[in-house]
């Protein structure tokens, strides 16, 4: 369980740093924490890495909320939390997808049942990710929400349950290709690898992939076969 906190008051952060490593503790689980002293400085460090984020609400320079604002257009499978004085500030969670508030003075047993929601939405443990590099940007794909990787204009473009993403540089579709071979990936295309799971149908010289209509290459037919009748026996581990 990886959790970053976002609190200008060092007491409180300590304070939950405390409880959450007591919830760790009974319910058995790995914890890994980082603080912050303001939303800037958690945004201008953030990583998709996190499952977990502790937004007070009310802090100088930018709140809880313009941070999770921020945080939303590069990450948006994050369980956001915020913490705030006067609940009718919870409101503003909806536009960012926040799971829950929680109000000061925070109790154990109060954090504690936020804590046991957010993990029924965290990113199972065994979820695989695929890390990419956008110039300044890193972008955290989970694998099972990347329908196939493509070459496009010299670039590889990846589509996925959130929408594309282009990336540039020296890693060629061959190079992700053996990154994924484990993970239910399939080149059926020297321009497409393809997410097995997302297959509807080989229809002729073409197939099917979360609605796109991709092209499969003759070399590459029988052995794209093979992969979908194994999967299908199988199952998919992501």
């Amino acid at each position: 369980m990886r959790i970053a906190i976002a609190e200008d008051e060092p007491k409180f952060a300590q304070q939950v740093q405390t409880y959450l490593q007591r919830f760790a503790e009974e319910n058995q689980l790995s914890l890994t924490v980082q603080t912050y002293s303001d939303g800037a400085e958690l945004v201008e460090d953030y990583r998709p890495v996190w499952d977990i984020l502790l937004l007070d609400v009310d802090m100088p320079g930018m709140d809880g909320i313009s941070a999770a604002r921020c945080i939303r257009e590069t990450d948006t499978d994050v369980v956001i939390i915020f913490v705030t004085n006067l609940a009718q500030y919870a409101i503003c969670g909806y536009e960012v997808n926040a799971l829950d508030y929680v109000l000061k003075p925070i109790n154990y047993y109060a954090l504690s049942m936020k804590l046991k929601k957010a993990l029924r939405y965290c990113p199972r443990e065994e979820t695989k990710y695929l890390i990419l590099n956008q110039g300044s940007d890193v972008v955290r794909i989970p694998l099972y929400r990347l329908y196939y990787v493509e070459v496009y204009n010299h670039q590889l473009r990846y589509r996925t349950v959130e929408g594309d993403f282009l990336t540039t540089g020296s890693r060629s579709l061959t190079a992700v290709e053996k990154e994924l071979a484990e993970d239910g990936f399939v080149r059926c295309h020297n321009s497409y690898l393809v997410n097995l799971r997302y297959v509807d149908r080989l229809e002729g010289d073409n197939i099917q992939v979360a609605g796109d209509l991709l092209p499969v290459s003759r070399k590459r037919r029988k052995a794209l076969l093979q992969a979908l009748l194994d999967d299908a026996k199988g199952g998919s581990n992501l």
